[in-house]
């Protein structure tokens, strides 16, 4: 969101995006995720529905530009319910499922949050973190 979105993060997020050696990768499930964020702010108020759809197909023209994509496997739901059972990790689902796509692909997952971070850590996947 903070590269489609002026918030406190968005310097460091774009600044990491444009900085990056080769083609960062946006799932569809990421590009879902968005989509509800856009929604979320919709039903909020904070966000007319018009400037939404401008933002999502903004960001669909970049991420069809400028990444590539990863789908989603059911193992990755499997794997994703096996680190929500790790309790101690504290992980929401929607994380848990962005860990377990990205330990199966080999990807490094970047986040803001410092939670996720830590526990996609432990599972063995790779964490960059960009400067907020």
């Amino acid at each position: 969101m903070p590269i489609l979105i002026d918030e406190p993060a968005s310097v460091g997020v774009n600044a990491f995006v444009r900085s990056r050696d080769g083609a960062l990768v946006v799932g569809e499930f990421a590009a879902a995720e968005t989509a509800s964020a856009f929604s979320r702010l919709v039903r909020m108020g904070t966000l007319l529905a018009e400037g939404a759809a401008a933002r999502l197909a903004d960001f669909d023209t970049w991420r069809t530009a400028e990444t590539d994509t990863v789908d989603l496997q059911p193992s990755d739901a499997r794997l994703a319910n096996i680190f929500v059972r790790r309790f101690d990790l504290m992980l929401r689902a929607p994380d848990a499922l962005h860990a377990a796509i990205c330990r199966r692909t080999g990807n490094v997952l970047v986040t803001l949050d410092r939670r996720l971070a830590r526990a996609a850590t432990e599972l063995g996947v790779g964490v960059v973190l960009p400067e907020a």
